[in-house]
Parts: C-alpha cells; sequence; structure tokens
C-alpha cells in the first residue's frame, strides 16, 4: 500500500521550491536587463571617451612638427588598459595610438560608429571635415565579467534565502496547520471502540466540514452499534428468566415421568434448554465484547486469572487434560480489562474443549510478551474453513466439528474482543510445531 505524504511536507516543499524557482526566473530576467543597460552604459563610454579624446589628439596633430608622424602615448603606470584608442586620418595612417593598442583590431580604413568583432566593441569618430578619425575598442570580455559579477550578486543570496525560506515556510505552514494537526493527534490517539465526536477548535474552513461529517457517521454508527448491542443483551438478559423456569419446569417434570418415551422427550427438550441457556449467555458475552471498556487505565497481571479460568475448566471437562505454561514469579501486564481476558479465555478454552481431540490435552501458555496461545489436538482445518471461523455462528462442518455443537460464537466473541482492544485473534492449523491440531494466538495490549 503506498504510504501518503505529509500535508505540511507537500507545503513546505513546494513552496520552498515555487519561490526558488520564481527567484531564478527573477535573476535570469534582471541578468537580461542588467545586460542590456550595461551595454548602453559602456557604449556611451565609449562614445564619450572618443569625442573627448578626439579634439585633443586633433590639437595635438596639428600643433607638433611633424602631422604625420605616428606617435604613441607613453603610460604614466603600468596599468590594463580597457579602453584603447587608434587616431588615423581618411586612408588609415596612424596619427596617434594608445599605449597598448592592437592596430589589427581595426579595418584598414576608418569608419564612424558602433561596430562588433567577435572579442571586441568598437565606436569610430570623425572630425575636420572627415579627415581624421578615432575609434575607440573595448573587450567584451570586460562586459560579460561585469555581467556575471551582477548576475551572481542577484544569486548570492538565494544561497541564504533557501534555507531560510524552508525553515519560515515550515513555521508558517505548522502554525497555520496547528489545529488539523490536533485534529489528526485527537483521532489517532482514540481507541478502535471510541465513537465519540472529534472536538478540536478553530479548524480550517476548508476541514471543518469534513470533521463535521466524521462525527455525523460516528454518531449514526455509534447508535447502530448500541442499539444492535442493546437488542443483543436486552434479549439475551429477557431470556434468561423463562429460560430458567421452563428449565426447573422441565427438570421436574423429568423427576415425575415415568420411564419410557416421554422420559426420552422430556431429556431432549432439557437439553435444548440447556443450549438456550448457554446461547444466551453467548450473546451477553457477544454484546460486552462489542460494546467498548474493554482497555483499563492500568495494566495489570493476568496471569492469576488465567490460571483461575484454566482451574474452572478443568472442572467444568471432568476428564478432560489442560496443560497451563506461564512465566514463573514474573507477572504478565496488559491493559485488557480483566473481566474481557476471562471472556476471551473462557471461549478458546471451551472452543478446545469441544472441537478438539478428547485423547489429546489442550495446551495453554502465556509467554512474557504478552502471548496467548492455546491449542489442541484434531484434524488439520482448510484454510478456506478456518479464515470463516471468527464469524458469527460459524461451525466447522462435519469432521472438524465434535459431537458437543456448539453455539458458533465463540471465536466471534473473542475476535471481537481483539479488536476492540486494539489487537487480533490469528487461528493455524496445524499448530506450531505440530503436524495436526488447531492453535488460536492472541497478543494482549501491553
Amino acid at each position: 500500500m503506498r504510504s501518503s505524504s505529509s500535508l505540511q511536507r507537500r507545503l513546505g516543499l513546494g513552496l520552498t521550491l515555487g519561490v526558488t524557482l520564481l527567484w531564478l526566473v527573477a535573476t535570469l530576467a534582471s541578468g537580461l536587463v542588467v545586460r542590456n543597460e550595461l551595454d548602453e552604459a559602456f557604449d556611451s563610454a565609449l562614445e564619450e571617451t572618443a569625442q573627448r579624446i578626439l579634439p585633443l589628439a586633433v590639437t595635438e596633430i596639428v600643433n607638433r612638427e611633424e602631422p604625420l608622424l605616428p606617435q604613441q602615448i607613453a603610460m604614466l603606470r603600468p596599468h590594463t588598459e580597457l579602453l584603447s584608442y587608434l587616431v588615423r586620418d581618411a586612408d588609415g595612417n596612424v596619427l596617434l595610438q594608445s599605449h597598448d593598442v592592437d592596430p589589427s583590431l581595426f579595418d584598414a580604413r576608418p569608419r564612424s560608429g558602433f561596430r562588433t568583432l567577435d572579442n571586441h566593441r568598437l565606436y569610430g569618430e570623425s572630425a575636420v571635415s572627415d579627415t581624421m578619425f578615432i575609434e575607440v575598442a573595448e573587450p567584451l570580455a570586460h562586459r560579460r565579467d561585469a555581467t556575471r559579477d551582477a548576475v551572481m550578486a542577484l544569486l548570492m543570496p538565494l544561497l541564504l534565502l533557501i534555507p531560510i525560506s524552508l525553515l519560515g515556510i515550515w513555521l508558517l505552514v505548522r502554525f497555520s496547520l496547528r489545529s488539523v494537526l490536533a485534529y489528526k493527534g485527537a483521532i489517532e490517539s482514540r481507541g478502535v471502540g471510541d465513537l465519540s465526536p472529534v472536538t478540536v477548535a478553530r479548524l480550517p474552513a476548508e476541514i471543518e466540514p469534513v470533521a463535521q461529517a466524521v462525527n455525523q457517521l460516528m454518531e449514526r454508527l455509534r447508535r447502530a452499534l448500541e442499539s444492535e448491542r442493546c437488542f443483543t443483551a436486552n434479549s439475551a438478559h429477557e431470556l434468561r428468566t423463562p429460560l430458567a423456569a421452563a428449565l426447573a419446569q422441565v427438570q421436574r417434570l423429568r423427576r415425575e415421568a415415568p420411564d419410557g418415551p416421554l422420559q426420552q422427550r422430556v431429556n431432549q427438550i432439557e437439553s435444548a434448554l440447556h443450549r438456550l441457556v448457554r446461547l444466551s449467555e453467548k450473546l451477553m458475552q457477544l454484546a460486552k465484547a462489542e460494546g467498548g471498556a474493554l482497555v483499563a487505565t492500568e495494566p495489570h497481571d493476568v496471569a492469576p486469572v488465567l490460571d483461575h479460568v484454566v482451574e474452572e475448566c478443568r472442572r467444568a471437562f471432568a476428564g478432560r487434560t489442560l496443560q497451563l505454561s506461564v512465566p514463573e514469579q514474573t507477572p504478565v501486564f496488559t491493559t485488557l480489562d480483566v473481566d474481557a481476558f476471562a471472556i476471551l479465555v473462557r471461549n478458546l478454552l471451551e472452543n478446545a474443549l469441544k472441537y478438539g481431540d478428547e485423547q489429546q490435552p489442550v495446551m495453554v501458555s502465556l509467554s512474557p510478551t504478552g502471548v496467548l496461545r492455546v491449542s489442541n489436538g484434531g484434524p488439520v482445518v482448510p484454510a478456506v474453513i478456518l479464515t470463516g471461523l471468527t464469524a458469527r455462528f460459524a461451525r466447522a462442518p462435519g469432521t472438524y466439528s465434535s459431537a458437543k455443537a456448539g453455539s458458533g460464537l465463540g471465536l466471534a466473541i473473542v475476535d471481537a474482543i481483539a479488536r476492540g482492544a486494539g489487537t487480533s485473534l490469528t487461528l493455524h492449523s496445524p499448530a506450531s510445531n505440530r503436524q495436526d491440531g488447531f492453535e488460536a494466538v492472541v497478543q494482549l495490549p501491553q
């Protein structure tokens, strides 16, 4: 079964990833804008540089003794020249150049305006009726470095933003979902038989209708189960008095009736009434098993209770062998109600004694970890039949049932008690470490 994911985790991760992606998209868009703005700024710088240097260069060239003699500007101190320039006449003769210029970057004849080469951006300007030209070159790597630095300045906060956003969003989501988490905890902490309304204050508007619908459903289920339990318990209780009276009259009639067919009929009627009495007792036990209150508030030792119930069954089933194994001088604590535990054990023992091989003992064991096992000899019960034995009024057919017909409620009562206490009844056939027989295992709630 696929495990469900936490809403808090989904919201936290989703919002954090969303913020991160939006930040990346915004950084990318900002990088494009920054690059365009830097290109405009650098182009303007190229243009301003050319327009400021050209008049000075023209003055310097005109006033020197040999104007056509090429001259290179000496550098005042060592430095990296990002902007290099070349002053030429209309025929392309170099008149003046910066100290670190590469003449191969420029065309044979000077041109005005902007143009872009593979690695440089150039700007040309003319003066003196287009007889003198200046061309300024700037490496494109400088522009790329500036753009990269600007984008990195936008991306660097993201390294700090992601963990802060994750923490902040997680705290905000947890704070916003605190009532939902409280509702989840209230449902998880409830026992399987607790159908009372779940009340949690200030649920979100999206969750409150669900909580109301759940409470209404549990109330309807509680009323239905309560009605069924009350009917079962009341019916069994109301039957006890007339059954006891009828049984007393039949027993009196049996003593007064002469030997013969009438005596046999009276015996049959008495046996039927005894079965009805046992059935009413089973129905009362079933009503208790399905009625809740199966878990005690404090854990208690059940080993003495088990010993007492086993002793009662030894007296009730005289001639049968019951072997009990419990931890010596080690209490076995469980939160299962004492009365419910006694009913559970009695039904398991009666089932084993009635349907097991009378020539083999019934084995009862309780481990220190609270595992109760009741096993008996007999033929192996097929898996198809085994899975249906916990249903009400279910009996193993033919070879798998004994001469003493039961009510078919024993294992159903045990299963109801186990489920009501938050555990389960497990049936095995053949029994553990045997080639035949039947075994019932219940893990008592610790």
